[in-house]
């Protein structure tokens, strides 16, 4: 423990996560527009990898894994395009 009561461990943790938030937030503001700035998917790390996540499970979601923050944001957003919830892409079909 050091002096904060606090293990060392988990200071490591918070400041892991904050920089994470911080690497989401700095994609965000370069790609306002993409369905990651709009939508904020969960991050986590699994295996070395993140993981960007909107939904209640990997298996039932949307999904962008990469080796960073940002990879795992652009898998994401690719993710969403090419199979997003189904309001997203009915609202952008125009009636002719």
């Amino acid at each position: 423990m050091n002096k904060n009561g606090q293990t060392p461990h988990r200071n490591h943790a918070v400041d892991y996560a904050a920089a994470a938030i911080e690497q989401m937030d700095m994609y965000c503001t370069a790609h306002p527009e993409s369905p990651s700035a709009m939508r904020r998917p969960k991050l986590f790390v699994r295996s070395d990898l993140w993981v960007a996540l909107l939904g209640p499970s990997i298996e039932e979601g949307i999904v962008g894994i990469g080796p960073s923050v940002a990879a795992a944001l652009r898998a994401f957003d690719a993710q969403y395009v090419a199979g997003g919830p189904n309001e997203t892409i009915s609202g952008s079909i125009k009636p002719e």
